[in-house]
């Protein structure tokens, strides 16, 4: 199978593409490589896909908000199926940056959209997040659960994919899955991400920063369990068979939670970091920060129904394994 991959230098991107070549599949990657974070560590990343890949791996580094460039780049490629992970991140920075969450994930999503349209492609992939659940009490949070009341631009825009993939199923029956995903963490993961953060201010005696005064939750999901779940969602596209999939659509278009299914309170997680890195971490207990939610907890019966999916690592193993690859990484 060729599989196209936006966002392959990125984390999630970079871990689907490995599991991809690992199984024989030809991988074509997508990435503008921007500047949100550390351009050397998406370098690494996509170094790794060219030595496991070979010949079976090939990489455009482009913006697919372009898509004069996205056209011209995959003319003549033949791509079977599409994941499409690559959006601008991060809930914090979309309150500083909103022009580029409009174009990376709101017309970058319209534009892979028209690719799979118009290029027949049997499947289509795509990120959403578990921020869609905005200010929802309800946990755990369940795909059939009203989700139009975000609390960050980052959600909204996220949200807006669902809905705009929504009508693409409906006019030109393209088999679309969205995948809510809670809190992905791992080797390989994002210097913005808590757990990076942490780890690093840890290692080098620095504050952590504790939103939330400490007393929020989050559905933490291993990376390894996460790439089982895209990989299931990947090979099973939706029918367009007029039944009812997860989400509610009644065509080819299913929504999914992606998580652990457990929703772990912030300071455990401070702990397993302390007791991994060797040290006492020096807390600066804050506030909630805008945009924010106290807890995230995934209920994941459909994709379990649905797909088979069951995540096995738990944050006690997880946490550990990261800090491990952390280390080796950075040489500390």
């Amino acid at each position: 199978m060729r599989v196209l991959v936006t966002g392959a230098a990125g984390f999630i991107g970079f871990a689907l593409a490995r599991r991809l070549l690992a199984r024989g599949d030809v991988v074509i990657g997508v990435d503008n490589c921007n500047a949100y974070y550390q351009v050397s560590l998406k370098r690494d990343r996509l170094a790794e896909l060219a030595a496991a890949g070979g010949n079976r791996f090939a990489f455009h580094e482009l913006d697919f908000a372009d898509s004069a460039a996205l056209d011209a780049a995959l003319d003549g490629t033949r791509i079977d199926r599409i994941v499409h992970l690559g959006a601008q991140a991060g809930v914090r920075y979309s309150l500083e940056n909103p022009q580029v969450y409009v174009a990376s994930n709101l017309a970058g999503h319209v534009n892979l959209l028209e690719l799979a349209r118009h290029r027949g492609v049997e499947h289509m992939v795509y990120a959403s997040s578990s921020s869609v659940y905005g200010g929802n009490t309800k946990l755990p949070f369940a795909v059939e659960d009203r989700v139009d009341h975000p609390v960050s631009l980052y959600a909204a825009t996220k949200r807006a994919d669902e809905l705009m993939s929504e009508t693409y199923a409906h006019l030109f029956a393209l088999p679309l899955t969205g995948l809510r995903f809670f809190t992905v963490y791992g080797p390989w993961g994002r210097p913005d991400m808590m757990l990076w953060n942490f780890t690093r201010r840890i290692l080098a005696d620095e504050p952590i920063p504790v939103f939330g005064h400490g007393e929020m939750h989050r559905d933490f999901t291993y990376i390894d369990d996460i790439i089982a779940g895209v990989e299931a969602a990947l090979d099973h596209a939706p029918v367009n068979d007029g039944a009812q999939k997860a989400g509610g659509s009644v065509k080819p278009h299913a929504l999914y939670n992606i998580g652990n299914s457990r929703s772990e309170h912030l300071m455990k997680v401070v702990g397993l970091l302390e007791e991994t890195c060797g040290k006492k971490a020096v807390i600066d207990f804050l506030p909630m920060q805008p945009g924010d939610v106290p807890a995230t907890y995934a209920d994941i019966s459909a994709i379990q129904r649905d797909l088979g999916y069951a995540p096995t690592t738990s944050i006690e193993v997880g946490v550990p394994s990261f800090v491990r690859w952390y280390r080796d990484y950075h040489g500390v």
